[in-house]
């Protein structure tokens, strides 16, 4: 790997961390760039060619991924945790979670409770909306 493409890196991560710090915030395309160091138009496109999705996209799926904990872990009602990841329309949240989930948040909630009965690892392998399929532990020796 080229130190340019290290350094560009490195920006795009510090990027993502500003992102993931503050998913519940509305993104700031111009402010992400900044401290990436780059052009907005830039920005963008870099960040896809770096991490495979837009940083929207990137964005939406961690409120998904927080939204998914909190339906998991709390009672809270869906418009509450809605709200509390950002998302400004419950409409918007239901059909995005359905989007990346598979399922609307309230399916997803009681559906959820059964996994409480595998290992975390497991469950998190299972849930994570991702396309890289990973499992999130080890087995065998």
């Amino acid at each position: 790997m080229s130190r340019a493409v290290e350094e560009s890196n490195r920006r795009m991560l510090r990027a993502r961390d500003a992102i993931d710090l503050g998913y519940e915030k509305p993104l700031d395309i111009p402010t992400l760039a900044r401290i990436a160091c780059v052009s907005e138009a830039h920005f963008i496109r870099t960040f896809r060619a770096t991490f495979g999705e837009t940083p929207h996209r990137y964005l939406q799926r961690r409120r998904v991924e927080r939204a998914m904990f909190m339906l998991r872990e709390t009672d809270r009602s869906v418009t509450e945790i809605c709200l509390d990841v950002g998302f400004r329309s419950l409409g918007t949240f239901s059909r995005t979670f359905t989007d990346i989930v598979g399922e609307p948040p309230t399916t997803y909630r009681w559906r959820a409770a059964d996994l409480r009965v595998v290992p975390a690892c497991f469950a998190k392998a299972w849930t994570r909306p991702s396309s890289f399929g990973e499992a999130g532990c080890q087995t065998g020796s």
